[in-house]
């Protein structure tokens, strides 16, 4: 079942009030594919006795894409209990709202008609700012997402081409989740329910008066934003430690606070992944968009530090059905296998967002939810991905990498293919197999990308890979995923 956005879905479930409100982005799509559908399940499907509206955990909410002109959106589920959850949306809202030249873009796959006139720039500072405004001392505002999570220490920002403080700061906000933050937004919210202190919760950042013992003091925010040598100095420092097993605690100074980001979240565990997976999705958009009208003006400047915005890309009035979101058509059919990259990719943000570590799902979790879209009433037979960040990723990880953590001074496939990595195929191959065979499914596409290098190193099963791709598992043009020197 869709979580709600209207008070009038509250009231069916016989709810006063909500323990946790997500504001996201993007539409509220219901689906695997997107991070705050996804946290949203996990909280409302925790650990606790069933209820009578077959929700099994906390009270959550969404709010998606809110008009931030007025408070018809942000209020309209009233206040949280415990705490505010707030992202940018699937992508950074600079990324969604601009090209590489600073060009606004028309459209927005995110968005209900993909006009790009819904998402503001720099939408977790704005959101929040549109939380206080109508909300006094308000329950605290937790940060999430990729824009928080790329932006949690000080970093260069392309579009002011300058460096900028943790995210957490510019937003205001309490607290900032990291990474794929399932665990660490859970045992936050259960912190918070039970009154006890989380500022030792493993994966999320916040703000303190002074340095936290043991942990690793990265050079200041004044230091890194005069000093290139420094800027690399903290990057470096921040890099190594993004592995759950070996990373220190970091502490950064931002003004006269500090940032504090504690380690990393666990990596998840095959068993775990499944459970997040085999959720109840409604793998489509939420039916409360059917037409919202929203009247054009400005951003208020104090809100984003003088961000400004050209009129065509201001909240606005489209005085019709909404239409479709572009984004569903591909991710509706589609089937995550796994997660984390150990590619390194220099330009890629994958390694400190999902991680280092690949973990996959069991064969019987990927069977069961392609059986699952099989029977969907609009389904025409054909999968179009089953994959991650690198498709042929799945099920090949080092023992060692699991039980002591990544290595500090070695990559695991640059410059060569690391003895320790058991680079093998054949899991894969069986489970295209097993995918094909299931009554309904015509075809079973990969639309992630291919590390062919990874494909040479395989001389058992490499070959009999490439052929099944081929043969198969091509709808047309085969992704490469790109080996990019350091």
């Amino acid at each position: 079942m869709f979580l709600p956005t209207t008070r009038q879905e509250m009231d069916k479930l016989g709810w006063d009030k909500l323990d946790i409100i997500l504001v996201t982005g993007d539409a509220y799509i219901d689906s695997s594919f997107i991070g705050v559908a996804i946290i949203g399940k996990v909280l409302a499907n925790v650990r606790r006795g069933e209820s009578a509206s077959g929700m099994t955990g906390y009270k959550v909410g969404i709010i998606g894409q809110p008009d931030i002109l007025s408070d018809k959106d942000i209020t309209r589920l009233g206040e949280p209990e415990l705490f505010w959850g707030i992202t940018g949306g699937a992508i950074d809202s600079m990324v969604a709202n601009r090209t590489a030249l600073q060009k606004p873009k028309r459209k927005d796959d995110f968005t209900p008609g993909g006009i790009n006139n819904k998402r503001p720039e720099r939408a977790t500072i704005i959101y929040s700012n549109l939380i206080r405004k109508y909300f006094k001392n308000t329950r605290p505002l937790v940060l999430g997402g990729l824009e928080a999570s790329m932006r949690r220490i000080a970093h260069y920002d392309y579009w002011d081409n300058d460096v900028r403080r943790s995210i957490l700061f510019d937003a205001k906000a309490d607290v900032l989740v990291y990474g794929m933050a399932e665990k660490s937004t859970l045992a936050l919210a259960d912190r918070l329910k039970a009154n006890q202190d989380y500022t030792d919760v493993r994966g999320i950042c916040y703000i303190s008066k002074e340095t936290k013992k043991d942990y690793f003091v990265l050079p200041s925010y004044e230091e890194v934003k005069g000093d290139k040598t420094k800027f690399i100095e903290m990057f470096n420092a921040f890099y190594e430690n993004n592995d759950p097993i070996t990373s220190r605690g970091l502490c950064q100074k931002q003004d006269t606070r500090y940032l504090i980001q504690n380690p990393p979240s666990e990596n998840m565990t095959t068993a775990e992944l499944d459970q997040i997976y085999d959720l109840d999705y409604e793998r489509d958009v939420h039916p409360y968009y059917g037409g919202i009208s929203r009247s054009p003006t400005s951003i208020p400047s104090e809100w984003g530090g003088g961000i400004s915005r050209s009129p065509e890309h201001i909240p606005s009035a489209r005085d019709k059905q909404q239409g479709e979101v572009k984004a569903l058509a591909t991710i509706r059919f589609s089937i995550t296998s796994h997660r984390g990259c150990y590619g390194e990719c220099n330009f890629c943000s994958i390694t400190v967002h999902q991680g280092r570590t690949v973990v996959s799902r069991s064969a019987q979790s990927i069977l069961k939810e392609a059986e699952i879209i099989s029977k969907l009433p609009d389904f025409k037979g054909y999968i179009l991905d089953v994959g991650g960040p690198t498709a042929n990723m799945y099920g090949i990880e080092c023992a060692k990498k699991l039980e002591s953590g990544a290595c500090a001074k070695k990559r695991c496939i640059y410059p060569e293919h690391c003895a320790q990595l058991p680079i093998n195929h054949h899991s894969q191959i069986k489970l295209l197999s097993r995918l094909r065979q299931i009554p309904g499914i015509k075809k079973v596409f990969i639309g992630s990308g291919i590390r062919y290098d990874m494909l040479l190193a395989d001389q058992k099963y490499g070959k009999e890979y490439l052929k099944e791709l081929i043969e198969h598992h091509i709808s047309g043009q085969l992704k490469i995923a790109p080996k990019i020197a350091s």
